[in-house]
């Protein structure tokens, strides 16, 4: 059983950055992938990032050389710095344990989400 715990959502201007984190619970850290994913009003979940337990990642084409994805094993968190926010880049940002992937399917645990606001 994995927990987590994001943080470090709030209101940014278009343009400027947030850096979000997820602390997981278990002594298991390491061999979980880590996935970022957000949610929008009225749409799907969509995949952000990820990270598997070597440090292998992948992206989301719309936001590849904005976003980077870390973890950090022995203190069992993953961060998400993001750059050049955009407005419709607002949404609900949900950290994820399980199997490398683009699928939320792929994954087993998810934080409550923290959201990201975007202003003009």
């Amino acid at each position: 059983q994995v927990q987590l715990a994001e943080s470090g959502g709030g209101l940014v201007q278009a343009g400027g950055s947030l850096r979000l984190s997820c602390a997981a619970s278990g002594r298991t850290f390491s061999s979980y992938s880590m996935g970022w994913f957000r949610q929008a009003p009225a749409s799907e979940r969509e995949f952000v990032a990820a990270i598997d337990g070597g440090g292998t990642t992948m992206y989301a084409d719309s936001v590849k050389g904005r976003f980077t994805i870390s973890r950090d094993n022995t203190k069992n968190t993953v961060d998400l710095q993001m750059n050049s926010l955009k407005l419709d880049e607002k949404a609900v940002y949900y950290c994820a344990a399980g199997r490398f992937g683009r699928r939320p399917e792929s994954y087993d645990y998810w934080g409550q989400g923290t959201q990201v606001t975007v202003s003009s």
